[in-house]
């Protein structure tokens, strides 16, 4: 084969590839978002070196746990996940204003991760009527009494 044709080939397989992987991500963000219990959700917290940063998602109720899924990632299981009982609402305030979006709330929370750990603190923003899911998902266990602001 020419040097023209093993460009060619590779070329047709990177955009093949490209195609998958494109398809794989459409596929699986239908699926999250069609779950029953979905919503969309923006989660903050502080990373191992101090910083923090905003990543797109996509929360669920489950039974007793929180799944929490990256927007932008194929991986077919969540990124984060907290029992219900490891959820302590501390705060939640008004998102600021986005033209063209619905009102949000930022909720504070303190977690602590199903992997075991020290408690961290994240936050989550939210639509107001996923807020309101939120809490009254958190609140379905009696245990929760006086927990959530």
């Amino acid at each position: 084969m020419s040097g023209a044709a093993w460009v060619a080939v590779v070329v047709a397989s990177l955009l093949v590839c490209a195609c998958v992987v494109a398809a794989l991500w459409l596929s699986r963000t239908r699926t999250l978002a069609r779950r029953v219990g979905a919503f969309s959700c923006v989660l903050r917290e502080v990373d191992r070196r101090g910083k923090t940063s905003w990543a797109r998602g996509v929360g669920q109720y489950g039974a007793v746990t929180l799944y929490w899924w990256r927007r932008l990632s194929i991986m077919p299981r969540p990124a984060r996940r907290w029992s219900r009982g490891s959820i302590v609402v501390l705060e939640r305030t008004p998102a600021p204003p986005v033209q063209g979006r619905p009102p949000a709330v930022v909720a504070r929370c303190r977690v602590v991760p199903s992997s075991g750990g020290a408690p961290r603190e994240v936050r989550l923003r939210m639509s107001v009527d996923a807020y309101a899911g939120f809490t009254s998902w958190l609140e379905a266990t009696p245990s929760r009494v006086g927990k959530v602001i």
